[in-house]
């Protein structure tokens, strides 16, 4: 039985305030998975596959390492790094799947919970239209909302400077989910962006449903990402070019 994995139908904002202003949103849904009922889900759901091809699926290769291993292994690696030594650990990840074997997340977020189902630390998984990842890893407490901040690492968007600070702020999530990311530069706000979305059961007909509704959903993620982009560039927004080259890169936030 799946217990402990979502799916979570909702939309994505960007609202971007100077030098000028621009906005979207668009409809999307994502899934909690509970890494431990991967392949449970694999064997109650006919659409969805476990490392394998399908209308809907899920690869190890798409996160943490990106290199096929562990997922569970890298994170609690990751976990002593930042303090933690406790290997009776829960792993949820909130994601998009891949829909016809293609996925492309900007952000994916690993809540991770100890042996008594408290939450104890979160990453956020960043990753660029080049392939490139960065994960910012964070102790936190269990409550309803969780908040860090930090300074921006990683080049994502080619049309805002290195120079800036992430703001999250993160509901733990139950029956709703929301993601806020607020981006700061050294004169004010530069850029809010939020998902959110309603818990439904992650079982065949929701998935079905879900997929009917966000149709080629994760290629039109990609797609908008450039189109978006485009329409900056016609506002005349500075490109800014990046300067070098990541694969997989990991920065310890809190301990």
């Amino acid at each position: 039985m799946i217990k402990n994995s979502l799916i979570y139908n909702g939309k994505v904002i960007h609202k971007r305030f100077k030098p000028k202003e621009h906005y979207f949103k668009y409809n999307v849904f994502s899934l909690l998975i509970d890494l431990d009922e991967l392949n449970i889900i694999q064997n109650k759901i006919k659409v969805f596959s476990y490392n394998k091809f399908n209308i809907i699926s899920f690869f190890d290769i798409d996160h943490g390492p990106r290199d096929g291993t562990s997922i569970r292994q890298w994170i609690l690696k990751n976990l002593k790094d930042l303090g933690i030594h406790d290997n009776k650990i829960k792993i949820k990840l909130l994601c998009y799947p891949r829909i016809f074997g293609y996925v492309f997340n900007p952000l994916s977020v690993f809540f991770i919970y100890d042996k008594n189902s408290k939450l104890i630390s979160i990453f956020y998984e960043v990753k660029n239209t080049f392939g490139e990842q960065h994960t910012y890893l964070f102790k936190t407490s269990d409550d309803k909302t969780i908040k860090n901040n930090c300074s921006k690492k990683f080049h994502v968007s080619p049309f805002i400077e290195m120079e800036c600070n992430y703001y999250f702020r993160v509901l733990k999530p139950s029956d709703k989910m929301s993601v806020i990311i607020d981006q700061s530069d050294n004169n004010g706000k530069l850029l809010y962006a939020s998902q959110d979305g309603v818990a439904k059961e992650l079982n065949q007909k929701n998935l079905i449903i879900s997929y009917i509704c966000h149709p080629l959903m994760t290629f039109k993620i990609i797609a908008a990402i450039h189109f978006e982009a485009f329409k900056l560039w016609l506002k005349g927004i500075k490109f800014v070019k990046k300067k070098f080259k990541i694969n997989n890169n990991i920065s310890i936030e809190e301990k």
